[in-house]
């Protein structure tokens, strides 16, 4: 294997979650050459261990000679399971790169006894849900499913939305809102007194998945509230892994063979 100084033989991470600088604090911890990539849409972003790159690529021709020219080895895509565009870019990029290509996804989550989860395809079909009872599913919302899907909702007038995200988001918004600018991880006892706080009656979700941010779930649960819950979009046929240990696995034989 190449030495941390060399740089062929590097694996890159396209990253911004928590399994990703997981990953990057794992490789780096043993020796294994890696480069994070963020995106760059959250100003103050958790940075992981070693070698980071902030900002995005230009596409997949891009990304695609930007891994020749850095000699890359493999990539781990261990980006948001909402993060369609970045996915679909590494797909290609990694095609004409000849660079293999894994997935690390955490798993969704499950619905448990108790829940009252309705699911969507999509942020327009989980506006359509909402709006004060019979009609609607509830009139005071607690939507948390990022800053960059919030035009969905802003032609919903006869609902309340407490707005929770990590930056401040740009219009357009709900006509009726209060912010929250914050980030996980989040606890049950936080979760339920924001719901009893703000008489929250309905809670807007992405399938993100992970421990960080489920808290609403058991908060929405124990409040008997019902949950609009997004589904996860269809994901590229790359090969996948649910763990950070398959993922280190994976990126030390590739760092091999690189």
């Amino acid at each position: 294997m190449s030495g941390t100084g060399d740089r062929a033989g590097r694996i890159l991470i396209l990253g911004g979650t928590a399994e990703a600088r997981e990953l990057a604090g794992e490789l780096h911890a043993q020796g294994v050459p890696a480069i994070s990539s963020l995106a760059g849409r959250v100003t103050r972003p958790r940075l992981p261990p070693g070698e980071v790159r902030i900002g995005g690529f230009g596409g997949p021709a891009a990304l695609a000679r930007w891994l020749a020219a850095e000699r890359i080895a493999a990539t781990v895509d261990a980006t948001h399971p909402f993060a369609e565009r970045i996915s679909a870019s590494a797909v290609t990029a990694s095609a004409l790169a000849g660079v293999p290509l894994l997935r690390l996804e955490r798993p969704g989550w499950s619905e448990r006894p108790g829940d009252r989860w309705h699911w969507v395809d999509d942020l327009a079909h989980a506006a359509a849900l909402l709006g004060p009872p019979p009609a609607g599913l509830g009139a005071r919302v607690l939507l948390s499913t990022g800053r960059q899907g919030l035009p969905a909702f802003a032609a919903v007038g006869d609902a309340w939305f407490l707005v929770r995200c990590v930056d401040p988001p740009a219009p357009p918004l709900p006509p009726h809102h209060e912010l929250l600018l914050d980030r996980g991880p989040y606890t049950r006892a936080g979760e339920l007194a924001l719901i009893d706080r703000h008489a929250i009656d309905v809670v807007v979700t992405k399938d993100s998945g992970g421990p960080l941010t489920v808290a609403k779930l058991d908060a929405a649960r124990e409040r008997a509230l019902p949950v609009v819950v997004v589904r996860r979009p269809a994901r590229p046929d790359v090969p996948c892994v649910s763990s950070v240990g398959e993922a280190v696995t994976w990126a030390r034989s590739a760092a091999h063979a690189g």
